[in-house]
């Protein structure tokens, strides 16, 4: 018996590009926060913080593969004087999967971390020639597990802290300039891979502040929360025959989808088991290795894993992950807000994205709704992936809808079977035939970023290139009269972007939660509530999906042509969050609007507002701010609470003689909390200062 009802290939398929893409508010060629602080323990643990994790075929070489962990989250550039570097004591791992017959990570890159100081005689990172807080590092490399263990790299260089100028470029300083500092510091292994350590732009793009305010969306001028922060990275490129199976080199693969170049990647920190505080200031640590971070598929212990069991998550490393955790997958909390039947009104900014109720007039993939369950055993599933004698049994589940798409995306992989193909060709059956787009699978159950590195490379200036990665290559595969009039696999652009693998370019944000609201099924052939049979299925529901943003699609600076791709560090002394209004050579220019946090402005040299304070501080009752005028002129003064809303203005236009002076605020009306109150004389002279109001 067939339970769907094969209608004979669509002409929509081959002529729709232009609607679909212009639908979304694109053009035809483009379609337009992973783990920082995501759990109570390592949030208090910023070195063995793991915050990201890329994978990449090379864009340079395609005989290699990148893969990039970051680490120790929002770093400000002019966080002195230690600034911030790798731990000692810490074991970072990079791990790879390439067995699934095995239950461990198949090959462990171990980097360990030493600091000396070369002067410590002053309180400067650099002086003269010399570094403080100077790491280097050495690589050990296994592969049995960590049971045996063989040294690539012995006295590796971390690149430096980007301090300033002075510190880099001058004679008292390094006498270098940063680019040199950063190529000097790429290493080579004996096992032929190169190795970057260091400071470098944090390459992961979110409105933090809008995302974590209960899905508060700012489509339009949204703020990158990690514009012109810092992190350190280990970046490796490496051999694709060194993390492979067997050794296979890349130019033995049959097609752009052989599944023996499909790996597991993800990260670690472990620290020692016991920690002793000695009364001299020093630190003891002794025992074994124990896992405190870890990272695969970006944002899972942000969002999908609750704060419950975000420690447990962080500990459990990703070849033995608990089966219980599946549950977060299958029925996952972020759904229940794109669901009106659940909470779908209570986040506003997630109105675009619903997910499907009545796919095809039958499925409803809803939290603890049947999904695909009621297939389970039908002959229309057999020789397809949802085959009980295949994987069927994991894939359809009672009342856990998303084990057929979340769950494979996050923890097994994807295997190029029916009905993960996408729907061209497959009228309105997704059980058929369709065409090849991915094959990551690889069926060991665990969080990570899985690649399939025979996927060629999407050159960075190509027209077609995205960052909305597989989910750009389904819309050209669907719609693209170059992919979509046939099923033979093709090479579509994109394919090698996230969730297959993940380059740094990718918006992964708005890629999960578009996965998270059936963007994946609809790919299928398993379209949305508003699709009519035998119709275009370019409805109403899939444009607002397509067309979801978060509102921050891309870095704050443009990566490296070359390894080790990510952007140089921001400067401290340039960059430096609290020197946001200089000159492009970090000199005060006058501001003329309050950017609260940033602590005191400077004005112009010829400041005619000469000094500000006040007492108390912290105020109870009343706090009077002293200030001194260098020649008569109109005064102003407000205050500002620490969202930067206006509360008071004491002083308007008050016209004042030159010399010092006194206001006493009242601050009863005011609630406890930090406080900025600005005194301006004339257009472009004024003091910030801080105070705090504690009653």
């Amino acid at each position: 018996m067939r339970i769907f009802t094969g209608l004979p290939p669509k002409i929509w398929l081959t002529g729709l590009a232009v609607a679909i893409l212009f639908a979304a508010g694109v053009s035809s060629n483009y379609l337009e926060s992973s783990s920082h602080r995501e759990a109570p323990i390592i949030a208090n643990d910023p070195l063995a913080d793991n915050t990201d994790v890329y994978a990449f075929r090379s864009p340079t070489n395609p005989n290699n593969v990148v893969i990039v962990a970051n680490f120790i989250p929002f770093q400000l550039p002019h966080g002195g004087p230690n600034y911030y570097n790798f731990g000692e004591d810490i074991a970072y791992d990079i791990h790879v999967k390439n067995n699934a017959r095995t239950d461990y990570s198949d090959v462990i890159y171990r980097f360990e971390f030493k600091q000396e100081n070369e002067d410590p005689t002053t309180f400067f990172k650099i002086r003269l020639g010399k570094e403080n807080v100077k790491a280097t590092y050495t690589i050990n490399k296994s592969l049995d597990g960590g049971k045996t263990w063989s040294m690539i790299l012995d006295n590796g260089r971390v690149a430096p802290y980007n301090v300033g100028p002075r510190s880099i470029e001058s004679a008292v300083g390094l006498n270098s300039n940063y680019d040199a500092l950063m190529r000097s510091s790429i290493m080579s292994t004996t096992d032929d891979s190169k190795v970057f350590c260091g400071p470098v732009d944090d390459p992961f793009f979110i409105d933090v502040g809008g995302i974590m305010d209960l899905g508060n969306i700012r489509a339009a001028n949204a703020p990158d929360g990690l514009a012109k922060l810092n992190v350190h990275t280990i970046a490796m490129e490496i051999p694709i025959y060194r993390v492979t199976e067997f050794f296979r080199p890349i130019d033995q693969a049959f097609d752009i989808l052989d599944s023996r170049f499909t790996i597991g990647v993800w990260a670690s920190a472990s620290r020692k088991q016991m920690t002793v505080r000695n009364t001299d200031g020093t630190v003891t640590q002794s025992g074994p290795y124990v896992q405190v971070s870890r990272l695969g598929m970006p944002l899972t212990n942000e969002v999908i894993i609750p704060i419950g069991r975000k420690d447990e998550w962080n500990a459990t490393p990703s070849t033995m992950d608990k089966k219980d955790f599946e549950q977060y997958f299958v029925n996952p909390e972020l759904a229940l807000y794109m669901d009106d039947s659940k909470f779908g009104g209570a986040v506003p900014g997630f109105a675009p994205l619903r997910i499907q109720t009545k796919s095809l007039g039958r499925f409803d993939f809803r939290n603890g709704a049947p999904g695909l369950y009621p297939l389970y055993g039908n002959p229309a599933t057999f020789g397809t992936a949802l085959d009980p004698n295949l994987f069927g049994n994991y894939l359809l589940r009672p009342n856990q809808p998303r084990s057929v798409d979340l769950l494979p995306l996050f923890m097994t992989g994807v295997p190029n079977l029916p009905p993960y193909q996408l729907a061209t060709g497959k009228g309105d059956n997704p059980l058929a035939k369709g065409k090849p787009f991915i094959n990551n699978f690889l069926p060991t159950f665990g969080d990570m970023l899985r690649i399939n590195m025979a996927v060629p490379v999407t050159p960075r200036n190509s027209p077609d290139f995205s960052n909305l990665g597989l989910v750009q290559a389904a819309v050209l595969g669907l719609t693209d009269p170059r992919f979509n009039t046939t099923t033979d696999l093709q090479f579509i652009p994109n394919m090698d972007g996230f969730p297959n693998g993940r380059r740094l370019e990718d918006d992964v944000t708005r890629i999960e939660l578009q996965a998270v609201s059936g963007v994946v099924l609809a790919a299928i052939g398993l379209w949305y509530d508003d699709y009519v049979p035998g119709g275009s299925p370019v409805t109403q529901d899939l444009v607002d999906v397509l067309s979801f943003t978060e509102g921050v699609d891309k870095n704050d600076k443009e990566f490296q042509a070359q390894f080790p791709y990510l952007a140089k560090p921001w400067e401290g002394f340039r960059d430096g969050h609290i020197m946001i209004n200089c000159d492009v050579n970090g000199n005060p220019v006058a501001a003329s609007t309050l950017t609260p946090g940033m602590g005191m402005k400077m004005a112009t040299p010829d400041v005619m507002l000469q000094k500000v304070d006040n007492y108390p501080n912290p105020a109870r009752d009343v706090s009077t701010f002293r200030f001194k005028i260098g020649k008569a002129s109109k005064v102003n003064m407000q205050i500002y609470n620490e969202a930067g809303v206006l509360v008071a203005s004491p002083l308007k236009d008050e016209q004042m003689a030159a010399g010092v002076h006194e206001k006493v605020v009242n601050v009863k009306t005011l609630k406890n909390g930090l406080y900025f109150a600005r005194i301006q004389t004339g257009k472009d002279s004024f003091y910030t200062v801080k105070f705090i109001v504690n009653k």
